[in-house]
């Protein structure tokens, strides 16, 4: 099978020669520490994790990811040098308090973030979220093209990532802003979601003017580690009207099959029903710390795509640890079907290239 096809029957709950061999990411903390402990500097011509080339190619058009689309993006500039900590406004025009020349691997204090009332909404951040912005989609026709081209080629689905309505919010607000705005400031938010809305509708529309979509994967992070952040009434109220909007429209553009795939931390199982409403059809990561179980989550929604669940702390714990984790998962969910085995979040610099070598071996074997 190609990756392509193997990456479709994964969707159609189909048969597979072996689950597709990804990961979700690794840190760069942690391919720098590899190179010390003995990975050459070719691993990816090498093929040295033996990942399969990729099952699907992206569009690229900008919608946003973690933060709205801002266009222009906010400076990036350092607002107080703090001796070992600062505070650095970042693209999203947040006020971060991070350790002096580093970002990654640690959770910021986040001071402040760019909209508190209808003021900040209308004079600061709407400007920067036109959705029709010619800058927006000046190189949308060549990646389109070549997308299509990969797919007549090579059978990759095609997908189209966003930011998720809870997560542009989150972005927009902060966390515990946000929520005190549900109660008080129920106008803004569905405002902003509105506009939300038009700036998903906008790009694709366009995208999809130029070639079908197979897959609109959405950045969400609704949940932690007990289940929703906000309550089901609230994911009612605030996010799934526009989902359903946004979604029943992009499936209503083509003839094409079109999944929902919805990316979140936490425990995420509470969440699966409520997005179904808006049309789910692929989750992730499935973070284990959170108590996420792909093998039961599994049984539990039988026709619900997967990707993740393997515990990126047991890749630090030794062979025998990922020994047992690997043989509960993947004979399991191979069995199961729709499923794609990767760690639950990015592979961090704790993990030794011995033991991420193990893992990957493993992997291949018990999918034998």
């Amino acid at each position: 099978m190609t990756s392509g096809d193997r990456y479709r029957a994964i969707y159609t709950f189909e048969p597979v020669d072996h689950l597709p061999r990804q990961e979700f990411y690794i840190w760069v903390e942690a391919i720098d520490r590899w190179k010390t402990e003995g990975l050459p500097r070719d691993y990816d011509d090498q093929n040295l994790f033996n990942f399969d080339p990729p099952g699907v190619v992206e569009v690229g058009l900008d919608m946003g990811a973690c933060e709205p689309p801002f266009l222009p993006a906010y400076e990036t500039k350092i607002i107080q040098d703090e001796g070992t900590t600062e505070i650095v406004q970042d693209f999203a025009g947040r006020w971060l308090r991070c350790f002096k020349g580093r970002r990654h691997g640690f959770m910021p204090d986040y001071i402040k973030h760019p909209v508190t009332c209808i003021r900040d909404w209308e004079e600061d951040v709407l400007p920067r979220l036109n959705p029709d912005s010619p800058e927006r989609y000046w190189t949308l026709k060549g990646t389109a093209a070549y997308a299509s081209e990969r797919r007549g080629v090579e059978n990759l689905m095609v997908r189209q990532a966003a930011v998720g309505g809870y997560m542009y919010l989150r972005a927009l607000m902060g966390p515990e802003d946000l929520l005190v705005a549900f109660c008080l400031q129920p106008d803004l938010i569905h405002t902003m979601m509105r506009h939300w809305v038009s700036l998903m509708n906008a790009g694709l529309e366009r995208i999809q003017a130029i070639i079908e979509l197979d897959e609109l994967a959405v950045s969400e992070d609704i949940c932690y580690r007990k289940g929703l952040l906000i309550s089901p009434d609230m994911v009612r109220e605030f996010l799934l009207p526009y989902y359903q909007e946004v979604v029943g429209k992009a499936r209503a553009r083509q003839q094409r099959r079109l999944y929902f795939n919805v990316d979140t931390d936490g425990f995420a199982d509470p969440a699966v029903p409520l997005y179904m409403e808006a049309g789910l059809d692929v989750m992730d990561p499935w973070e284990v710390a959170s108590g996420c179980d792909v093998v039961e989550i599994g049984r539990k929604w039988p026709k619900l795509v997967m990707t993740g669940g393997i515990d990126k702390r047991i890749l630090a714990a030794g062979k025998d640890e990922i020994d047992k984790h690997l043989e509960y998962i993947i004979p399991a969910m191979k069995e199961r079907g729709g499923y794609i085995p990767t760690c639950d979040h990015g592979v961090p610099d704790d993990v030794s290239f011995e033991n991420y070598m193990h893992y990957r071996r493993r992997v291949c074997e018990l999918d034998n």
